[in-house]
């Protein structure tokens, strides 16, 4: 490779990185949180990528020491960022995974994946299938004692 190529290969990166860096700046003004962290903001887009807007309900700043926000997705599910003065950790669904190491860093990024693949909190589907057999359960009560009436 040439220093000319290697230029040209250069001139042609530059514009998709500063794009994406815009675009994740555009989306964190809404976000007061990403505004007075930085920091935050960059564990963001590496977690979520620079269109981490799409995915995004709010965040909410849950605790000063140690420094913890709280990620609400727009599927209602929701997962915890700790700063803890050297580095960061990600608490999705219980599990911390400390995003200084790269393969921690790698499986909290696909256990983002799983948590964003949910729909409903479980808990809603629970409370329509539980009054569904209910309603099952009665006719059957209902039945069994017109039988136990006749043999009687």
């Amino acid at each position: 490779m040439t220093k000319s190529e290697l230029r040209d290969k250069i001139k042609a990166i530059i514009p998709t990185v500063y794009k994406t860096q815009i675009k994740s700046d555009v989306a964190a003004v809404e976000y007061d949180e990403l505004t007075k962290f930085p920091e935050l903001k960059s564990i963001i887009v590496d977690l979520l990528t620079s269109d981490f807007d799409s995915f995004l309900s709010s965040i909410d700043w849950v605790a000063p020491k140690p420094t913890t926000f709280r990620i609400n997705l727009k599927n209602d599910q929701e997962f915890y960022l700790i700063y803890n003065g050297r580095s960061w950790v990600a608490q999705v669904e219980g599990k911390k995974y400390y995003l200084l190491n790269l393969p921690e860093e790698q499986r909290a990024i696909e256990s983002i994946a799983r948590i964003l693949r949910y729909g409903a909190k479980a808990e809603d589907v629970e409370d329509t299938d539980v009054s569904g057999s209910e309603d099952i359960s009665f006719d059957s009560d209902a039945s069994t004692d017109d039988d136990t009436s006749e043999e009687v």
